[in-house]
C-alpha cells in the first residue's frame, strides 16, 4: 500500500471539485467562511504555489498566512496542464484527457503548453479536449495577454470572455473593474511563482523573492475589491527543488521504450510493440526504490485520474508509468531541455500534491 502517496479527491474537497463548489448556491460547506456569504468571487490561481511553500515560508507572507483555508489535494498528475484543466471544467483527468504536460497522441508526442510536437499538424484543441469550462458559463478570465491566442488556452479557457494583462497592477485592476461592474464570478491567473522555481529552484532568493511578490500581488487585490466580494487563492500543484544530478535516465529499460510523454517526475513510458509486460518488470526492478511504479491498468483502475476513464484517455497513458518518490526526475530522450529545470511537478508526494485553497474578504471601497 502507498501509505505515503497522496491520493487525489475527485468527489469530495480538491481541485477539481473547486469551481462546482463555489458555483454552488448555497457554495460547498469545506469552503472558508468568507466564500459563503460573497456577492462576488475573484478565484486567484498562483501556478505552483503548494502548500509546502506556505507552509515553509509563511513568516513572509503575512497576507497568504492570515487568509482562511487550508490545503486540498491536487489532481493525478499533479502538473499545469493536468490541473488547470480539471480546475476549470471540474473533470478528473480521466474524463477530460490532458492527462500530462506532455501527451502521446495518435501516436505522435505533443507538449500541451506549447502546442509543439512530433507532428507538423498537431491536432485542434476541440479535439484534444472537448468539456466546457466553468460549467459552460461565460466567465470572465484574467490572465497573461500573450495567452489569448494560445491553444492551451482554447483547451481550458474556450469560451470564456479574455482579459488580458501585461504587468500585476494590470492584472489587480482588471479584477476590479470587472467587480465593480457586475460580475458574479472572476478567474485570475498569475504563473510567477512556477516560473521562477523551474529557473531558479527553491533554495536561493529568487524563489523566495517571488513568494513576496504573490503575497504582495494578493494584498493589492484584497485592497481593490469591496467588501462584498471574496478572494479564492489557489494553485495547480506544489513542486520540489531538482538539481542537475537530480535527473536520471532510464538505464537499461530505455531499450523497450519507443517513446516517452508526461513530466520529468510522472514519466509515461510507451513500450515497444509486445514488451509491455517486460518494460513492467523491469522498470519495478531498475526503480522501485525511487519511483511508485504502475501499469496502464493499475493507474486507471485504481482511480488515480479518476473515475470512468475515457477510451482516450486510456490510449494516452502509457504503458508504464514512473512516478517519483524521492526528489529525482527521469529524463526523456527526446526532451533533453528538461534537465535545465530546477523544479519540477507531477508526482504523488504531499509537496506536489497539496495545494491551498485560501479566502478573504475584500477590503476596498464599497460600491453601490
Amino acid at each position: 500500500m502507498l501509505t505515503d502517496a497522496v491520493r487525489p479527491t475527485y468527489t469530495g474537497p480538491g481541485l477539481s471539485t473547486l469551481v462546482p463548489a463555489l458555483f454552488a448556491a448555497p457554495p460547498a460547506a469545506w469552503l472558508p467562511e468568507a466564500v459563503h456569504d460573497a456577492r462576488h468571487v475573484v478565484l486567484l490561481v498562483l501556478d505552483g504555489f503548494g502548500w509546502d511553500a506556505l507552509e515553509t515560508h509563511r513568516a513572509r507572507l503575512p497576507t497568504l498566512g492570515a487568509l482562511e483555508g487550508g490545503p486540498v489535494p491536487t489532481v493525478v498528475p499533479s502538473t499545469t496542464a493536468t490541473a488547470l484543466t480539471s480546475l476549470t471544467t471540474g473533470l478528473p483527468p480521466a474524463q477530460h484527457g490532458v492527462v500530462g504536460f506532455r501527451v502521446r497522441i495518435d501516436g505522435a508526442v505533443l507538449n500541451v503548453l506549447s502546442w509543439q510536437g512530433e507532428s507538423r499538424h498537431p491536432p485542434e484543441p476541440r479535439t484534444v479536449q472537448r468539456h466546457a469550462p466553468f460549467l459552460r458559463r461565460e466567465i470572465p478570465v484574467v490572465t497573461k495577454a500573450e495567452f489569448r491566442s494560445s491553444a492551451f488556452t482554447e483547451v481550458h479557457l474556450g469560451g470564456t470572455r479574455f482579459h488580458g494583462w501585461h504587468t500585476t497592477s494590470s492584472l489587480v485592476e482588471h479584477c476590479r473593474r470587472l467587480v465593480e461592474a457586475g460580475e458574479r464570478f472572476v478567474y485570475a491567473y498569475y504563473p510567477g511563482v512556477d516560473t521562477i522555481a523551474h529557473a531558479h529552484g527553491l533554495l536561493d532568493g529568487f524563489y523566495e523573492s517571488e513568494l513576496v511578490a504573490a503575497d504582495r500581488l494578493v494584498s493589492e487585490l484584497l485592497g481593490a475589491l469591496a467588501p462584498s466580494c471574496a478572494l479564492v487563492v489557489t494553485a495547480d500543484h506544489g513542486q520540489v527543488h531538482v538539481d542537475a544530478d537530480s535527473w536520471i535516465g532510464l538505464g537499461p529499460i530505455d531499450e523497450l521504450v519507443e517513446a516517452c510523454s508526461g513530466d520529468g517526475r510522472f514519466r509515461y513510458l510507451h513500450a515497444r510493440r509486445g514488451a509491455a509486460n517486460e518494460l513492467l518488470a523491469a522498470a519495478r526492478a531498475e526503480h522501485a526504490g525511487r519511483a511508485w511504479i504502475f501499469s496502464r491498468a493499475e493507474l486507471l483502475d485504481e482511480g488515480w485520474l479518476g473515475p470512468d476513464a475515457s477510451a482516450q484517455t486510456r490510449a494516452r497513458v502509457g504503458d508504464v508509468v514512473l512516478a517519483a518518490r524521492e526528489d529525482v526526475a527521469f529524463v526523456d530522450p527526446a526532451l533533453e531541455f528538461e534537465r535545465r529545470l530546477r523544479s519540477a511537478h507531477g508526482s504523488l508526494t504531499p509537496a506536489e500534491m497539496l495545494v491551498p485553497v485560501l479566502a478573504g474578504r475584500g477590503i476596498g471601497r464599497a460600491t453601490g
